[in-house]
């Protein structure tokens, strides 16, 4: 089993969270599933009560405090239950009440509950990822599940989710970065950016970029983050171009790959941009500005 996550603690938590949020008798009904789970360590009691948990909990927003917000991370550094909704709570908390001592059996299991899940099912599933006992055995489910087209299911893999960056080897997180790219997802949401960044992806992000050009589009600035440390005489002139399209938000792109360069010619492209240039310097223009930026016009 793999021993990066509190089980027990990780249970706690989650239902603590849900009993603060949930009613009465959703919390009784919950607390009787996970005896059924537990005392008959059954795949069929689980695999019904994780599907009966709809009638009894809301696809409504968790409320998460600082201090809870914090008390996740100390369970599993990027674990964000903020994102998550009560229903698919309540579904991971019967989750981890499922028990097998074997990995092969209890990946089969779960890989039986992936086939003949629900949209919110799946999404629950992925999103839950890095609290699982297996994790490592579920790595080619959760590239799996970076297949899908139904934006809500590859979310649950690819954001808010530290599982892809500890687990994914680089073709597979290269790919989830362009996949993103091509559906349009907030970039800024995929954990560990920055620290798996990498040339291979930077070359592959530089050559999408000059399709979109030729074919009269644009690109989304985020995009720019990951090619940013691999700045080079190949690719500067992208940058270049990127800071003349006049596009403020663009041009902010631009300035912040920039900053993350050792080239001496990207350096020089902040200090002639001098007013954008300080407030990149300053960190007054992060990602997660330029994402939101972009995702809602902000």
């Amino acid at each position: 089993m793999n021993n990066s996550i509190d089980i027990e603690k990780t249970k706690n938590f989650l239902f603590e969270l849900l009993e603060q949020q949930s009613e009465t008798k959703s919390i009784e009904w919950l607390l009787q599933q996970k005896d059924k789970i537990e005392k008959e360590g059954s795949y069929l009691k689980f695999y019904m009560a994780f599907g009966q948990a709809s009638r009894f909990f809301k696809k409504t927003l968790l409320k998460i405090s600082e201090n809870q917000k914090e008390f996740a991370y100390t369970l599993k550094e990027g674990f964000s239950p903020q994102t998550w909704d009560q229903l698919q709570t309540a579904r991971s908390y019967l989750l981890l009440h499922f028990e097998e001592k074997e990995a092969s059996s209890w990946v089969n299991a779960l890989n039986k509950l992936f086939e003949t899940a629900d949209m919110h099912e799946q999404q629950s599933l992925y999103a839950a990822l890095p609290i699982m006992p297996y994790q490592l055995e579920m790595k080619e489910r959760a590239i799996e599940g970076l297949r899908t087209n139904i934006s809500s299911v590859f979310d649950a893999v690819a954001l808010n989710n530290p599982y892809p960056a500890e687990y994914f080897d680089e073709r597979a997180w290269n790919q989830m970065v362009l996949k993103a790219i091509f559906m349009q997802r907030p970039l800024y949401q995929i954990q560990n950016a920055d620290e798996r960044a990498n040339p291979t992806l930077a070359k592959i992000l530089v050559d999408f970029a000059h399709e979109r050009w030729a074919a009269g589009r644009t690109v989304m600035p985020e995009l720019w983050r990951f090619v940013g440390p691999f700045i080079n005489e190949e690719n500067i002139s992208d940058i270049e171009k990127v800071l003349q399209t006049g596009d403020p938000i663009q041009q902010k792109a631009a300035l912040l790959a920039c900053s993350s360069s050792d080239f001496a010619p990207a350096k020089k492209l902040i200090d002639q941009n001098p007013e954008m240039g300080n407030a990149v310097l300053n960190e007054e223009i992060t990602w997660e500005l330029i994402g939101e930026e972009f995702q809602y016009g902000k």
